[in-house]
Formats: structure tokens, sequence, C-alpha cells
């Protein structure tokens, strides 16, 4: 299983699919934010990290182009990570709270952690083409991991979810706190994405945030 996944994430690292990301990565990482101007930024596409033996799967929506377009790590290094992270090691998910880059020793139990998009978006918006680009890329985490939960940080994970097990909008509505038992039985969680925009103006607060976790391991206890 561990082979499988970095097999796969050689070649999302490697990928140049979509020539609006590729010239938008790149362009970030070489002008850089004031703040970073002596980092190395990453500037690929960003794979999935985490426990190759994960029950919870943590689908995002892509990487931001300060955060782990430099750090080359899943919500590493800007604000929605600092709200991630902090939650996954009160719920005992993460050996620490914080994530700075991929070598402060940050490791998951239980969980891995993966995105909608692998590449940095202008505006965080990739298209749906885009989108349809990167999910071969996440069908086939799923079919190495064999979650038993997916947590959805986000409307657009959630649906991209939703479109690869064919299933219909109009029958699961996302809602944070909302889950849903597919036919193969594994379950979706919902839960607002921990952006900025999001925690600042309070529409997803820290409890909030322990509850969506809480759950997650209920819905893998009650799979086990």
């Amino acid at each position: 299983m561990q082979s499988q996944l970095e097999e796969l994430n050689n070649e999302i690292i490697s990928c140049r699919k979509c020539p609006r990301l590729v010239e938008w990565r790149e362009e970030v990482s070489r002008v850089k934010r004031k703040a970073y101007l002596d980092h190395e930024y990453w500037g690929k596409p960003v794979p999935g990290f985490g426990d190759p033996n994960a029950h919870v799967l943590v689908v995002g929506l892509a990487p931001g182009a300060h955060g782990s377009n430099r750090t080359g790590r899943q919500f590493t290094g800007d604000a929605s990570g600092g709200f991630l992270f902090p939650a996954l090691h009160r719920a005992g998910f993460a050996n620490q709270a914080e994530a700075e880059s991929r070598s402060d020793g940050l490791l998951l139990k239980d969980m891995y952690i993966t995105a909608s998009g692998r590449c940095a978006p202008p505006d965080n918006k990739p298209s749906p083409e885009e989108l349809n680009n990167c999910q071969p890329y996440l069908e086939r985490e799923l079919e190495i991991l064999h979650p038993k939960v997916i947590v959805c940080l986000g409307r657009i994970a959630f649906e991209r979810i939703l479109k690869i097990y064919s299933i219909r909008s109009s029958v699961y509505k996302f809602g944070h706190g909302a889950s849903y038992q597919l036919e193969n039985g594994i379950w979706l969680l919902c839960s607002y994405h921990p952006s900025q925009q999001n925690t600042s103006t309070g529409k997803l607060t820290a409890p909030m945030f322990d509850q969506i976790w809480k759950k997650a391991k209920l819905l893998v206890n009650e799979n086990n």
C-alpha cells in the first residue's frame, strides 16, 4: 500500500495536464510573497500524505498559493492548516498541532489528507475541467486506501466525491456536520472548509470543527 501511494504521488508531482495551473503555480514560486522571499517554493502539484493504513480520508479543495504550493504538503504553512492541525491534534489524529514544513515531524494516525485539485489555482478557484483532470488521482487514492470515512472539507470536495460515486447532488445535500452512508458502506462526512474566510467570520468555529473529528471517529468505529 505504501509503495502504491508513493508511485501515485510521484505521478501527481510530475503532472502538467493543466496549462493555466502550471503557469500560475510556477509564477507564484518565482515571484514569491514578501514574507517568504528566502523560501524555496515547491511550485509543483501537491500529493496526499498521511497514514497509508488510514480509515479516514480528508479531501480539501486545492493548495494555497503561498501555503501548500510553497511547502509541498497539504494544508501546511497557511491559515487553513493553522486551524486544521490543532483540531486534528486535539482529536488524536495528529502527533502535533503545528504544520510549517515537510520536515517538521508531523505524523498523522489513521488519517490521510488529499485534495480535489493538486495545483494552486488563481483566486483559489480551479475550473471544472481542471478538477476533472485531477479526479483520477483521487479515484486511485480511494482504491488504494479503502477508507471507511471520507471527510469533505467544503462543498467542492463533497460534490467531487459524489461525482466519483455517480451520486446525484439532489440525493445528498452539503451541510456542516451532515453525514451519509454510501451503498459500499463508506461514510461521507461534511464540514465547512477551514479557510480564513470561514474561521475569521465565525462560520466555522473550533468547537464546530472538533465535533467533525469526534464524529469521524464514531463512524469509523461503527464500521468495525
